[in-house]
């Protein structure tokens, strides 16, 4: 027992010997995978309640903390405020098929962002220059649309194919996001992750050439903004000045 003890010992010191003798500092380019709750805000909120989204992207982190990135994620919820389907309902909320049977079709909401972001990261400790406050600003597309999912069993012809573009409030536009939160990159590189709060502001319009619950156009302009917690795990490869070397 006492030769296990001492093996496992000494197991654990070479282990931290080997963590303290690497470093993460220099260049590093990283690829990172998130997860996000959001609280909508503005019109947003009007048609959607919380949802999630997931994603990737790529990091370029300069020797000195400067922060070059994209990303994609995407937004999904169960919670959609908005009926688009009442033209098919009377007074209770059921839809029904082609040959009278009462249709189990649901409302999902759906949405896409992508962007690309600059930012900066402040260190609060000087033995570990890379975990501190992370500050980033983004600027690209922010997309969401009313999901119609169809029942396998109840055929309902007018809400197949195309149909659905009617009624799917498909929206889109210029959006601007900002992060703020702690990263954490471990000198010994085998924990890195960053979490914090993010802010998206969308300037959006239905893409749709007509409603046809409404009767209508909408070309109105909208605000959807978003408010949520986000979690990324990152994976950092360290490029040395020699072009040839890539650790992580």
């Amino acid at each position: 027992m006492y030769k296990l003890l001492i093996f496992s010992f000494l197991i654990l010191v070479s282990f931290e010997i080997d963590a303290q003798s690497r470093r993460n500092d220099g260049k590093i380019m990283a690829a990172n995978f998130s997860y996000s709750y959001h609280i909508p805000l503005g019109d947003l909120a009007d048609r959607f309640g919380n949802n999630f989204s997931a994603g990737g992207g790529f990091d370029y982190i300069t020797k000195n903390n400067f922060i070059l990135g994209v990303q994609a994620n995407v937004h999904f919820g169960n919670d959609v405020k908005e009926n688009v389907l009442s033209t098919f309902t009377d007074s209770d909320p059921i839809i029904f098929g082609d040959f009278g049977a009462t249709s189990g079709i649901l409302l999902r909401e759906r949405g896409l962002y992508l962007d690309g972001h600059i930012g900066k990261l402040f260190p609060l400790r000087a033995f570990n220059k890379r975990s501190g406050i992370r500050v980033t600003l983004g600027m690209g597309l922010f997309q969401h649309k009313i999901r119609i999912q169809d029942d396998p069993q109840v055929v309902v012809s007018s809400l197949a194919g195309d149909y659905k573009k009617g009624y799917d409030r498909l929206t889109n536009g210029l959006a601007i996001t900002e992060f703020i939160g702690y990263q954490h990159f471990a000198k010994n590189r085998l924990i890195n992750f960053y979490a914090g709060i993010e802010l998206t502001q969308g300037f959006t319009q239905n893409r749709r050439d007509y409603n046809f619950d409404t009767f209508e156009r909408d070309d109105a302009k909208r605000f959807d903004g978003l408010v949520g917690f986000k979690l990324g795990w990152v994976l950092p490869f360290y490029l040395s000045d020699n072009p040839d070397e890539i650790f992580y």
